[in-house]
């Protein structure tokens, strides 16, 4: 009766930013989900637009103190994967300097791609560029950092590990934030977005996670707890855990070409 209850209140209009089930695949859950268009529905970008442009939260502080080091040690570009409207762009910016010449490329989807070119035009933020292609972008980019803050886990082959396996031009720094890491298998549930929407998410097992992008040539360098995003899970104790995580990887070969000793490392 408490998992039933716990379903009807997933599926209501109450039950945003809650999770629910246990699914083999992305195919899986969304047969079992109400019909929606996910984040490719404008209603959802309203946040987006009003809040999160104007503010950073506690959890964006890992990824300032890094962004800026990369801008710092000579970055010029930056891909974001899953930026929103260019959430990041325009709360950074009000945090530190960003560079003359800096080109910050987002990948959306389509919904949030017209709304945010429309938000960068009228706010005259020439830096941005959009792209509703996560293959295509990562094959042609040649970004200095990656960035995906809370995005990777609602794409369905989104592994870091596949996308640095396509890419001509691999970045230098890979900055990850808000992830759902844990200590067993990867798994699929699902989560209430918020305006009748909701969406498959997938759970990464940490180890594997971290050891695939360390494989293709990077050192992590920094993590961190997200407390303020958790997860639990009706019915499965044992899948839930109480916070998400923050992580920051460097190219191997530039740290063993740098001249000069490495940033503080915060592990």
């Amino acid at each position: 009766m408490l998992l039933q209850w716990k379903r009807e209140h997933f599926l209501s209009s109450q039950g945003y930013g809650f999770y629910y089930g246990v699914f083999e695949s992305f195919r899986d859950a969304r047969a079992w989900l109400p019909p929606s268009k996910e984040f490719d529905h404008a209603p959802i970008a309203e946040e987006f637009v009003e809040v999160r442009t104007k503010r950073v939260f506690a959890y964006d502080y890992p990824v300032l103190l890094w962004l800026l080091r990369a801008l710092q040690a000579g970055a010029t570009s930056v891909l974001d994967i899953g930026g929103s409207v260019g959430v990041h762009y325009y709360a950074y910016r009000r945090y530190i300097q960003l560079p003359e010449g800096l080109t910050w490329r987002v990948v959306e989807v389509p919904t949030m791609v017209a709304i945010g070119r429309n938000l960068a035009m009228t706010s005259a933020a020439t830096a941005l560029s959009f792209t509703e292609d996560l293959d295509q972008a990562v094959m042609a980019s040649t970004s200095d950092i990656w960035i995906s803050a809370g995005a990777l886990q609602y794409v369905e082959d989104a592994r870091p590990a596949r996308l640095l396996k396509l890419c001509v031009a691999r970045p230098k720094h890979i900055l990850l934030n808000k992830l759902p890491l844990h200590s067993g298998d990867d798994f699929v549930t699902t989560q209430n977005i918020g305006s009748g929407s909701f969406a498959p998410v997938r759970v990464f097992n940490r180890g594997r996670f971290i050891e695939e992008i360390e494989e293709c040539g990077y050192t992590l360098w920094d993590k961190w707890d997200v407390p303020e995003r958790a997860l639990y899970l009706p019915g499965f104790p044992g899948r839930s855990f109480q916070s998400f995580s923050g992580l920051y990887f460097v190219d191997s070969q530039q740290l063993r070409n740098r001249t000069t000793p490495p940033p503080y490392r915060g592990l």
